[in-house]
C-alpha cells in the first residue's frame, strides 16, 4: 500500500483528457501531483530537468498518450526507456488507438501497460482507478 503522495507525469495534448483524468484522480485516496506535459518534447524535458524545469520532480508514474505534437509517444517512450535513470520509472500507455502494431510496438520497448482510453466517462473514470487499485495496492514502485 503506497503512504505517500505519488507524483504522475501525464503526458496528454487533449485538455478534455487532461481535465477527465484530474477528475479521476480527484477521487483517488492517495494524494497526486499532477503534472502535464502538453507534448513530448515538453515531457523530456520535464523529465531531463532541463530549463525552466531544473525543479521538477522525478514522478512514481508516467501517463502517455501515443498521438502527440512535436514528438509522439513512441518516441518519448523510447528515450525514457533507454536512458538509465528515467527508464525505471513505470509507463502507462494510455491512447486511443487499440491497433495491434501500437500495442506490440509499446511493449517492445518495456511500456509497463497499455490501456485505451474508453468513450464515456465513467468508464473512464474507472480504468484510471484500476491503475490506483493495481500500481499503488498491489505493485512495488521505485522510490525516488
Amino acid at each position: 500500500m503506497w503512504h505517500q503522495s505519488l507524483d504522475i507525469l501525464l503526458v496528454e495534448d487533449n485538455r478534455i483528457d487532461v481535465e477527465l483524468v484530474r477528475e479521476a484522480l480527484a477521487g483517488w485516496s492517495t494524494p497526486v501531483r499532477l503534472m502535464v506535459a502538453e507534448d513530448g518534447e515538453q515531457a523530456i524535458s520535464i523529465l531531463r530537468r532541463y530549463e525552466p524545469y531544473s525543479s521538477a520532480r522525478t514522478p512514481h508514474l508516467i501517463l502517455l498518450d501515443l498521438n502527440l505534437p512535436k514528438k509522439d509517444g513512441i518516441e518519448v517512450l523510447r528515450e525514457i526507456k533507454g536512458d538509465a535513470r528515467l527508464g525505471e520509472i513505470p509507463v502507462i500507455i494510455l491512447t486511443t488507438s487499440g491497433r495491434d502494431k501500437d500495442v506490440r510496438t509499446a511493449y517492445g520497448l518495456h511500456a509497463n501497460c497499455y490501456l485505451t482510453k474508453p468513450l464515456d466517462i465513467d468508464s473512464f473514470i474507472a480504468k484510471l482507478k484500476a491503475i490506483e487499485q493495481f500500481w499503488l495496492t498491489h505493485a512495488v514502485l521505485p522510490q525516488h
